[in-house]
């Protein structure tokens, strides 16, 4: 799925196009932070089983699925929590408020 966004096809609301889109690529992200974040650790686990080392080996993986996960935060967040059109719409209510 492509990250830019499309305008929407005729006949279809654009703010609901947009979020729609918006909600998408998250669940695109999710998918493949999951994959990608598993396959680490389980390179991370089995090494640590072939080298035979304790259970203590230091989890390396944990950057990359904490770095990872902050940003994938950040994109619900603007998928689910706050959408730019609701955000958008605020701010001009607010500003067209202080004007009166």
């Amino acid at each position: 799925m492509s990250h830019y966004h499309q305008p929407a096809p005729q006949g279809k609301n654009p703010e609901l196009w947009e979020l729609a889109q918006r909600r998408a690529s998250f669940k695109s992200h999710l998918l493949t932070y999951l994959i990608v974040n598993t396959f680490l650790w389980a390179i991370w686990y089995f090494t640590m089983l072939h080298e035979g080392r304790s259970s203590n080996t230091y989890p390396w993986p944990i950057w990359s699925t904490l770095g990872w996960g902050i940003g994938l935060v950040f994109h619900y967040a603007g998928a689910y929590v706050i959408p730019k059109s609701n955000a958008v719409e605020n701010e001009y209510n607010k500003l067209k408020n202080k004007n009166l």
